[in-house]
């Protein structure tokens, strides 16, 4: 099972910055994940799933932990 995608994965599918999937998460504006504030750090959790379905890709979970996408 895979349990998160990185920020930079997402920003670069997204073709959007880092700082924006990360702003997103903070203020709980995109749907695909969450940030948690630990003291002064984010720590950030993008659940696989539901961001490949939020862009629009197919996602097939496979032995291991890798993903396999698919337009």
């Amino acid at each position: 099972m895979v349990g998160n995608i990185k920020v930079e994965k997402a920003a670069v599918i997204m073709g959007k910055s880092q700082q924006f999937v990360r702003i997103g998460l903070q203020r709980g504006l995109l749907p695909f994940g969450t940030a948690i504030k630990m003291s002064s750090m984010w720590t950030y959790h993008i659940s696989p799933k539901l961001f490949y379905d939020y862009v629009g890709l197919e996602f097939k979970e496979i032995e291991g932990g890798n993903e396999n996408v698919q337009n």
